[in-house]
């Protein structure tokens, strides 16, 4: 088989994973969508191993395995804290410059808000 074939298709399978976190508003698609560029660097280093006909593109997809495994651990734990937080897991809709519970801002933050109406906290003690 020549190169050519699996080269266009990851990265065909790059820009569909590009497109994908750039334009996608929900968390988990955002995800799967840098999953998808990840396998097609993985395709990218197999088909330069066949070509050089040595193993350290193999290697190298394993690391990049690995890597994706553990972005995926912390991504879903990212995403079920924000739905537990937000109760959605739109991305459009974290705001990224909020001011923090512990900070002196005069305001209450989240976690004093709902101890103030007597509502259960993360812990699942009420306030």
């Amino acid at each position: 088989m020549r190169p050519v074939i699996p080269l266009v298709t990851a990265a065909l399978l790059f820009g569909l994973g590009a497109y994908g976190v750039l334009r996608r508003r929900n968390a988990v698609l955002v995800l799967m969508s840098v999953e998808l560029m990840l396998n097609a660097v993985n395709l990218i280093l197999v088909t330069g191993d066949t070509m050089r006909e040595r193993v350290t593109g193999q290697v190298f997809a394993l690391f990049v395995i690995v890597i994706a495994a553990a972005e995926v651990g912390v991504g879903l734990a990212l995403v079920l804290r924000l739905f537990r937080l937000r109760q959605d897991i739109n991305t459009d809709q974290v705001a990224l410059d909020e001011p923090r519970g512990d900070a002196p801002s005069g305001e209450p933050g989240p976690a004093e808000a709902r101890a103030a109406a007597g509502a259960p906290t993360l812990d699942g003690e009420q306030g």
